[in-house]
C-alpha cells in the first residue's frame, strides 16, 4: 500500500480503502446530516436491512447494551449482526456477524460498492464506512441487526434505517458542539431514533422531558426504567422485573447492570426473554473489550473507554471497590480537547493516588498540560504520547499496584496495541 492513495482504483486491500477514505475525509471530521448518506443508500437500498433492526442511541452504554443483546440472542439460537464504533485495535471490530468480526474480503467488496454508488456525492469517513457495513449486513442471513448510533441520533448516518425498536441508554453532556448544551436538547436529538407507533426502551434513569414528549407524540409503546421495568443491584447479585416476569439473584455481570437491565427490557418488548438458565449462563460470561477490562492481575492493569462525566462516575465507583486490595491506584489518561475534561476527571480525584497525563495526537487531541488544570494539587507526570507513558509505567509498577487507563478510545487503543506488542 502506498502512503498516498488519490484514487480508489489503487485500492486492493482493506488497509488501502481505509487510507483512501481517511485521506478524502479525515476520521475526526464530523458533518451531521442525512442528505448525503441517504442519497447514496437509496441507489442500492442499503438502508433496508434484514431481520429485525434495533437502533441503539445514548451518551454511554450503547456498546454494552448491544453486546448484551447480541449474546442473549445468540444463546437462543438467533443469527445476529452488530454494527458499532469506534474500534479499538482492528477496523473489522466495527461489524460482528454471529460473534465474529467481518473479514477483510467482505469490507473490501462493500467499500468498492459504496465508492461506485456515491459518484460525486462526498461522504465523511463515518458515512462511508457505515454504508459499507450496511452493504455487508444486507447480504447476511441474520435475524437481528443491532445498530449502534455514532453521535446523537436524529442526524447520525445510522438513522437512515427503519428500526423495529429504538433504544436510548443514557443521556449526559457530551459532543455539546454538535448536540446542544443541556440534557433536554441532547435528549431531543437522541429521540430522533424513535419511529411512529414503534416500541422504544428508555434506560436513562432521569429521562429529559423532551424524550418522553417525543415518544408520546409518535405514539411509541415505551418501556422506561423505574417506571415500567425495574432492577436492583446488591453486593453479589441483582434482580430484574417487568410485568409478570421476575428474575432474582442473578450473577453480577462484568458490564454495567443498568445497561444489561435495558437489554432485558428490549427482549421483553420483543417477547424474547431467555430461559433463566440461559440468562444466568450469559451473565457469567458477559464482557466487552475496553469496558472495565483487566489486561492482567499482578500488577493489576484495567482499561476503560470512559471519557465523559457520566462514564467516569461509574468508573470511580468500580475503582473505589477495588482500591482496598491495592497499595496504590495510578491513572494513565489521555483525552480529546472537546470533552469536558474537568468534570470528567473530578469524580476520580478521590480514588487516584498518582496521575500520568498524556497528550493525544491529531487536531482533537488535548495536550497533557490541558489536563493539569483539572487536577490542582494532585501528584502527576506529563508525557508526549500514550505509548511511551505506558511503557514507562510498565517498568515501574509494583505487584500490588493498580493501573487504570482511560479517557478516550484513542488512549485505550494505543495501550492495547503496545501491550500486545510487548506480549509477543
Amino acid at each position: 500500500m502506498s502512503d498516498m492513495l488519490t484514487s480508489s482504483q489503487s485500492c486492493h486491500t482493506l488497509a488501502d480503502w481505509l487510507c483512501y477514505i481517511e485521506q478524502s475525509h479525515p476520521i475526526d471530521k464530523i458533518e451531521l446530516g442525512l442528505d448525503r448518506v441517504s442519497r447514496v443508500a437509496d441507489r442500492a437500498g442499503l438502508a433496508q436491512l434484514p431481520g429485525k433492526v434495533i437502533l441503539i442511541a445514548g451518551t454511554n452504554g450503547k456498546g454494552s447494551t448491544a453486546r448484551t443483546l447480541e449474546q442473549l440472542l445468540l444463546a437462543q439460537g438467533f443469527r445476529v449482526g452488530v454494527y458499532s464504533s469506534p474500534h479499538l485495535l482492528r477496523f473489522n471490530e466495527r461489524l460482528r456477524l454471529n460473534n465474529h468480526d467481518a473479514d477483510d474480503a467482505l469490507w473490501v467488496d462493500a467499500m468498492a460498492e459504496v465508492e461506485a454508488l456515491r459518484g460525486d456525492t462526498p461522504l465523511t469517513y463515518f458515512e462511508f464506512t457505515t454504508l459499507a457495513a450496511f452493504s455487508i449486513l444486507k447480504r447476511q442471513p441474520v435475524d437481528f441487526c443491532l445498530i449502534e448510533v455514532g453521535l446523537g441520533g436524529r442526524l447520525d448516518a445510522t438513522n437512515i434505517v427503519s428500526p423495529d425498536l429504538s433504544v436510548i441508554t443514557t443521556i449526559d453532556l457530551d459532543h455539546q458542539d454538535w448536540l446542544g448544551n443541556d440534557r433536554e436538547t441532547i435528549g431531543r436529538e437522541k429521540a430522533g431514533v424513535f419511529r411512529r407507533h414503534n416500541p422504544v426502551v428508555i434506560g436513562e434513569l432521569l429521562p429529559p422531558e423532551s424524550v418522553m414528549a417525543r415518544a408520546a407524540e409518535l405514539n411509541c409503546p415505551a418501556l422506561t426504567v423505574n417506571h415500567d421495568y425495574f432492577y436492583q443491584q446488591h453486593d453479589d447479585s441483582w434482580h430484574w422485573h417487568c410485568g409478570a416476569v421476575l428474575y432474582q439473584n442473578l450473577p453480577l455481570p462484568a458490564l454495567p447492570v443498568q445497561n444489561v437491565a435495558t437489554s432485558l427490557a428490549v427482549l421483553y418488548q420483543l417477547s424474547l426473554l431467555p430461559d433463566e438458565a440461559v440468562l444466568r449462563q450469559v451473565m457469567t460470561e458477559l464482557n466487552l473489550a475496553g469496558r472495565m477490562q483487566f489486561l492482567q492481575q499482578r500488577p493489576a492493569i484495567i482499561i476503560d473507554v470512559a471519557h465523559n462525566p457520566q462514564s467516569t462516575r461509574y468508573l470511580a465507583t468500580k475503582l473505589a471497590e477495588l482500591k482496598p486490595g491495592h497499595s496504590k491506584v495510578l491513572a494513565l489518561v489521555g483525552m480529546l480537547k472537546d470533552k469536558d475534561i474537568a468534570q470528567a476527571l473530578a469524580p476520580l480525584t478521590s480514588v487516584i493516588d498518582q496521575w500520568h497525563l498524556s497528550s493525544l495526537p491529531g487536531s482533537r487531541g488535548a495536550p497533557a498540560a490541558q489536563l493539569v488544570a483539572a487536577l490542582a494539587g494532585a501528584d502527576y507526570q506529563l508525557y508526549q504520547d500514550v505509548t511511551s507513558a505506558f511503557r514507562r509505567l510498565l517498568s515501574t509498577l509494583q505487584d500490588d499496584d493498580l493501573l487504570v487507563i482511560f479517557g478516550s478510545f484513542v488512549t485505550v487503543s494505543a495501550v492495547l496495541a503496545s501491550y500486545y506488542q510487548e506480549a509477543t
